[in-house]
């Protein structure tokens, strides 16, 4: 972090000139400019009266938030393939299992299913973008086609499979994250 550069861009949002932001507390313009410029490092207890004339303090000024990402490109994504079961799982969202959802986009082959995942809390939600698959849900069976969604609580044993001749494509939000 650069000091200097953010007390600048805190006295400019604060529409302050140095010279106000020095007379608020009761520094020079020429010692303000320094330490804008990162010329000099004010002492803690002059910085915190630079602070307090900028209406902020020590920990909301050293706090630092990343802003959150938004979108997502292709690049983003972590693949992992299962050569037994015939599908490929895609984490869309990096580092979504420490989200309150995890989205993926997984393929499974004609004959591929995925590994069965035990009763847990939370939901399920699917939506088939390609071919036709089957969800299992305990000893129940739902067959779901291309443009359709599946929804349901996970408390029994649940998979995905894929019976037909064609690849399907699904996108699978489980929450929390399960995958």
């Amino acid at each position: 972090m650069k000091i200097g550069e953010k007390i600048r861009r805190l006295r400019v949002q604060n529409s302050l000139t140095q010279e106000e932001l020095a007379d608020r507390c009761e520094l020079t313009k020429g010692f303000i400019s320094q330490v804008e410029r990162d010329l000099t490092s004010p002492s803690i207890a002059t910085l915190m009266d630079i602070l307090e004339g900028l209406g902020t303090n020590l920990k909301d000024f050293f706090n630092e938030v990343e802003d959150e990402k938004i979108v997502f490109s292709k690049d983003d994504a972590f693949v992992t393939e299962n050569e037994e079961l015939q599908y490929t799982l895609k984490w869309v969202i990096p580092n979504a299992q420490k989200n309150l959802m995890e989205p993926i986009l997984i393929e499974i082959n004609p004959g591929g299913r995925t590994k069965e995942d035990y009763p847990h809390e939370g939901e399920e939600f699917g939506y088939v973008m390609a071919g036709i698959i089957f969800v299992h849900i305990g000893n129940e069976k739902y067959k779901v086609r291309k443009g359709e969604s599946f929804y349901y609580k996970a408390n029994s044993n649940h998979y995905i499979s894929n019976e037909g001749k064609t690849k399907a494509k699904v996108i699978w939000v489980s929450t929390p994250p399960n995958f």
